[in-house]
């Protein structure tokens, strides 16, 4: 593997070697569309070669707007074939967040999916003067564009063979001119405390990367993937491309995110992966849909899940159980596991991972028990994912495994994980302080995280190290564990809570507007927005009786009965990434939430019943709004720490 070192070159080795396997698929107008490696190389030769024919030189960088695309991602390889640096963006990104990306990059060309995505483009182009050309994958509503710097993807490559016919190996000698030590791509964090920063990696980091956890979980080239999530964010680049390249199995791309699920049960992928809001998502639909099913299927469905809770994940880790759980827990798959895991598409998953923050217990159990391999792994963009990971057999809910293959791994006196690997990368672009601030000149990187090492030694992460904090009484506060628990419950979709240098603990809830709108409508609960319902007075029991259960979850543990919520509000309005609040990556932004609603939490401090506020809002088309609201404050019962928490 030495001397394919550069993803151009094992996509030159990967089309022969695999010639008329499948190396890509795209689902439009209902109908699958596939291509072999063979036809991704000739595909990605002419497209590089038409921007070598525009002017593309070593060292430029293309940046890549939409959603997941073959033509997106033949384009990473194209860039990477010139020695230019692909940089992916956040397709749900505004215009002003983009511009940040391409400017901040030095963007001299951009491949953009379709006209929203040209449209954003250009609406901040005069603001990035290295910008020259935008090329587009899907043509409709751009005919009448004025075309002077924008081209069709087909453009380009007819260029490129034009190019090819007067240089035939033109593709093949820049290729050559590669090193693995090269920068590979320029990935933007996703910038929970500030503005986001271009991870650079090389191609080494990733090959090296993807080398090792291949033979870690033994993947093979007739693995099924689905890419769905963002290209702008690592995991994707490693379980899509990176591992895909190496491994040499295919990669299918939804028709559009409104389809994924659909298209998830047609695929059937071997091979999965979805951060822990996706797999709260999938829980909750199985949620309503059991809510809206016959009685006789509702005492079947909690039965036999029953059985899965206590047995179905001592049976996936090959354990010992009693001939009669093993024929209750088959009867189970017949009638129930097997059903629900082709409804989620999951029936065929070999390995599945989670990651991006922690996972709540009951949800990552939840799987597990329907005998889905589901493995959770700490991973950074910085490390090219892997950081550690679990190993088959060795797989629990509160830790994340021992480190990963090729990763060292050691806790600092604060408490804070740091670790060194063959993937950790250069630098941060333009920013050479926070690049010392992050990574040792022994190349030592910190994650941010506090944790331990077990007796067994794998890591346990506790939180954000910046989030781990006290109460008054001095026992700790650990807000991301709180609303973990807090988000099981499938009318909860995101909690966030505050008690550091407090007396008690306190939440934000946001309900799920599809399961408690689904609820309303059963119990004929009549709701005109998000806000009307959020505030209904059963709402707010349903959410007073989850809290109270994990108030009774807390009591038994030892380093979190003190933690038990004490006063709760349901937010008026979702908590969106338009409006700063989360990042493109679905994370809180604590402080900014903390500062936008400073006059809440002090509410939830006194002893007020109600609060008014006023909050801007942000459009999808980028226009603000206001939204006024008078919040109710309720209190929440708390329990005597139990006998296992002493």
């Amino acid at each position: 593997m030495t001397e394919l070192d550069t993803f151009p070159k094992l996509l030159v080795d990967r089309a022969k070697r695999y010639a008329d396997r499948q190396a890509n698929r795209e689902k439009e107008f209902g109908i699958w569309q596939s291509w072999t490696w063979a036809q991704v190389a000739a595909e990605v030769e002419q497209f590089a070669c038409g921007l070598l024919a525009m002017g593309f030189e070593r060292g430029d960088k293309l940046a890549i707007i939409g959603d997941n695309r073959p033509r997106l991602y033949w384009s990473v390889a194209a860039a990477q074939s010139l020695g230019g640096v692909p940089v992916p963006t956040y397709q749900d990104a505004v215009a002003e967040e983009m511009q940040y990306v391409l400017e901040h990059a030095g963007v001299r060309f951009v491949i953009a999916e379709n006209q929203e995505q040209v449209d954003k483009v250009l609406e901040v182009a005069d603001r990035c003067p290295l910008l020259e050309q935008i090329i587009y994958d899907d043509t409709r509503g751009l005919r009448g564009y004025d075309h002077q710097r924008l081209s069709s993807f087909v453009t380009v490559q007819e260029r490129g063979r034009e190019l090819l016919a007067k240089k035939p190996q033109a593709w093949h000698e820049e290729i050559a001119k590669g090193k693995g030590s090269d920068d590979g791509i320029i990935l933007y964090t996703s910038g929970t405390t500030g503005k986001p920063k271009g991870v650079v990696l090389t191609h080494e980091n990733m090959v090296v990367t993807a080398v090792n956890s291949i033979e870690f979980e033994g993947l093979r080239e007739d693995e099924e993937t689905l890419a769905y999530m963002p290209m702008a964010w690592v995991g994707d680049h490693i379980f899509s491309y990176a591992q895909a390249y190496v491994a040499g199995f295919c990669v299918s791309c939804p028709e559009s995110t409104d389809t994924v699920m659909t298209d998830l049960r047609e695929i059937g992928p071997t091979y999965f992966f979805a951060p822990p809001a996706i797999f709260e998502r999938l829980l909750t639909n199985v949620m309503i849909r059991i809510e809206d099913a016959a009685r006789l299927k509702q005492k079947l469905f909690h039965y036999f899940m029953g059985v899965a809770k206590r047995v179905g994940t001592r049976i996936l880790d090959g354990e010992q159980t009693s001939f009669t759980d093993r024929l209750l827990y088959r009867l189970g798959d017949l009638c129930v596991y097997g059903p629900l895991k082709n409804t989620l598409g999951l029936s065929r998953v070999r390995l599945a991972y989670t990651a991006g923050e922690a996972i709540g217990p009951e949800i990552f159990d939840f799987y597990r028990s329907l005998g889905i391999n589901v493995k959770q792994l700490l991973g950074q963009t910085e490390a090219s994912v892997f950081i550690t990971i679990q190993r088959d057999g060795e797989v629990r809910s509160d830790t994340v495994g021992p480190p990963a293959p090729g990763v060292e791994v050691r806790i600092e006196d604060s408490g804070e994980v740091m670790y060194r690997s063959p993937g950790v990368f250069r630098e941060y672009y333009k920013n050479p302080q926070a690049t010392a601030e992050t990574k040792t000149p022994d190349g030592w990187v910190h994650t941010g995280d506090a944790g331990f090492f077990d007796d067994e030694g794998h890591l346990r992460v506790i939180d954000r190290a910046k989030d781990v904090g006290k109460l008054t009484s001095g026992a700790m506060f650990s807000p991301k564990y709180i609303e973990n628990k807090l988000k099981f419950f499938p009318h909860i979709k995101e909690a966030v809570a505050f008690g550091n240098d407090r007396d008690h603990t306190t939440v934000f809830i946001n309900i799920d507007l599809e399961a408690v709108g689904n609820w309303a409508e059963r119990h004929g609960i009549p709701y005109g927005s998000y806000q009307e319902l959020a505030a209904h007075p059963e709402v707010y029991k349903m959410v007073h009786d989850s809290i109270e259960q994990v108030n009774r979850d807390l009591a038994a543990d030892s380093h979190l009965a003190s933690s038990q919520i004490k006063r709760f509000l349901i937010l008026h309005k979702q908590l969106e990434a338009d409006d700063g609040e989360l990042t493109r990556t679905l994370k809180v932004r604590r402080r900014i939430i903390a500062d936008r609603y400073r006059m809440l939490i002090d509410a939830l401090y006194s002893d007020q019943e109600r609060c008014h506020v006023d909050t801007e809002v942000t459009f999808e088309d980028g226009r603000k709004g206001k939204i006024s609201a008078d919040l109710q404050i309720r209190d929440t019962q708390t329990f005597q720490p139990t006998a296992a928490a002493n």
